[in-house]
């Protein structure tokens, strides 16, 4: 990703933590509650980050990547599915001692 872009993302990111809500913060409730995805435009290019806030120990980032689909909204199945297995994965890890 481009250095405007991760350091949008970064500081949205650390905004969460805080507790707060960034603008443009989109939930995405086919993964459950508390999935979110951040959304950012640069050079003619869509980039995206997936997190989840619902678990107990942190804020994971689930998947960061460039949107290469130039139409349709929908989220292409590989990243849904890699989100899906990341989330599983998270909460795993959120349940651990």
């Amino acid at each position: 990703m481009p250095d405007p872009v991760k350091a949008s993302f970064g500081h949205r990111l650390s905004e969460v933590q805080e507790g707060r809500t960034p603008q443009d913060t989109k939930p995405l409730p086919q993964f459950g509650g508390g999935v979110f995805e951040l959304r950012e435009r640069f050079d003619g290019n869509a980039y995206r980050v997936m997190y989840v806030v619902a678990l107990r120990k942190a804020v994971y980032v689930l998947h960061a990547f460039m949107k290469k689909s130039k139409s349709g909204i929908r989220l292409p199945k590989p990243e849904a599915e890699l989100i899906e297995l990341r989330f599983k994965r998270a909460q795993a890890l959120d349940a651990e001692n």
